[in-house]
């Protein structure tokens, strides 16, 4: 059977538009490291060799060779964990080119560093890429976490983290990091901003 994450993850990846508590398990990812404006040109480019490596994997069977414990899968959503520079921190305006982000796509439990450098093997020959050898194998832990979907454009999402504020107050928790992690439901070059999905998720623990 087919593994489908909204149909399968709805808890992880499908949230209500209100805060929400979680525990997310420890997951495998690909990932990327970067600073600036994700609008520009490498932040594209960044997204479009993770998808290279994630579809490399997903079609692996295809190409002659099925990893062990491999099962037909939807590829994951992108997710981007955010943060800023020193400068971006102490400045009184927000400026996107002192954003500091970890983008990624989740991988399947079956997933190894072997399989994962087959697939290296697998983008270099078909497209080299400039960032290929930046990419990262490995697993994060988000934990207890506070998490809810924003419907809208990114530039409104601190309406949502003030809702996550509130609730975060309330329930007697507070925010692990500051860092935040945004998972993106929706094809921002196909959807209009006011539509765009996007799960926004703190890292929590219990106040004392």
């Amino acid at each position: 059977m087919k593994h489908e994450w909204r149909k399968h993850e709805k808890n992880l990846y499908l949230p209500k538009s209100h805060p929400e508590l979680v525990t997310i398990p420890e997951q495998k990812f690909l990932m990327i490291k970067g600073k600036g404006n994700p609008n520009s040109e490498e932040f594209t480019e960044k997204i479009n060799v993770l998808y290279s490596l994630a579809y490399a994997i997903r079609m692996m069977p295809k190409t002659g060779y099925t990893p062990e414990g491999y099962v037909e899968y939807t590829v994951y959503p992108l997710e981007g964990i955010w943060s800023l520079t020193e400068e971006g921190i102490n400045s009184d305006t927000f400026n996107k080119d002192e954003l500091l982000y970890t983008i990624m796509i989740r991988q399947p439990d079956f997933v190894t560093e072997e399989i994962v450098e087959k697939a290296f093997q697998n983008v270099r020959k078909k497209k080299p890429h400039p960032f290929l050898m930046d990419v990262t194998f490995g697993t994060m832990e988000d934990g207890l976490s506070v998490q809810m979907l924003h419907i809208g454009s990114y530039d409104d999402e601190p309406q949502s983290f003030e809702k996550m504020n509130e609730f975060i107050l309330i329930n007697n928790l507070e925010k692990v990091t500051f860092v935040h992690r945004e998972i993106y439901l929706s094809d921002a070059r196909k959807v209009e901003p006011e539509k765009l999905k996007t799960v926004l998720r703190y890292r929590v623990k219990q106040r004392n």
